[in-house]
């Protein structure tokens, strides 16, 4: 019972992890034009410009949350925090973001930046295309007008207090 309550307090402090994770963003990885704080604020703001529904934004949002702890999967990590408290979709987007992404560099070190095509036949492949296009990829831009975390923490609080793997959010295709 003890472990229970503590547990379950515990959980409830989960959108204030995600919050603080998102800004040691601001900290991480130098040599970009932006921190990646201010790339996943970009991102979520064009998201947002562009109409997309609440867990597409804190998506995009939280899309490189994984970077700190594990650069080389990070889009995987991203995908475990917010998979189960959105539509199977979504986290398909975040997970695969990484391999979609190479598209625009990968080229350039002499990987094929075609690797995004095994999964040519997937329902989600142009979901997944269009997030990068529009959102990942262009959102480096140190003269973007990107809105402030604030705008975006009631849209992520919202998400990350849902029961987790609650039927409601996570079945949806």
């Amino acid at each position: 019972e003890l472990l229970d309550r503590c547990e379950r307090a515990y959980v409830r402090e989960l959108p204030d992890r995600v919050l603080g994770a998102l800004q040691k963003l601001d900290q991480s990885l130098q040599g970009y034009a932006v921190s990646r704080l201010q790339h996943s604020l970009q991102a979520a703001t064009r998201a947002l410009r562009d109409g997309a529904d609440d867990e597409l934004i804190v998506a995009a949002l939280i899309h490189d949350v994984g970077d700190d702890l594990s650069p080389y999967n990070h889009a995987e990590v991203a995908a475990a925090v917010i998979r189960p408290y959105v539509r199977r979709e979504v986290a398909w987007i975040v997970e695969q973001h990484g391999l979609f992404q190479t598209y625009y560099y990968a080229h350039h070190y002499g990987r094929d930046r075609n690797a995004r095509e095994q999964f040519r036949d997937h329902p989600w492949y142009q979901a997944c295309k269009d997030f990068c296009a529009n959102w990942d990829q262009c959102s480096f831009d140190p003269g973007y007008a990107s809105l402030p975390l604030s705008t975006f923490e009631p849209r992520l609080r919202e998400i990350f207090s849902r029961p987790a793997h609650d039927p409601r959010y996570v079945d949806r295709t």
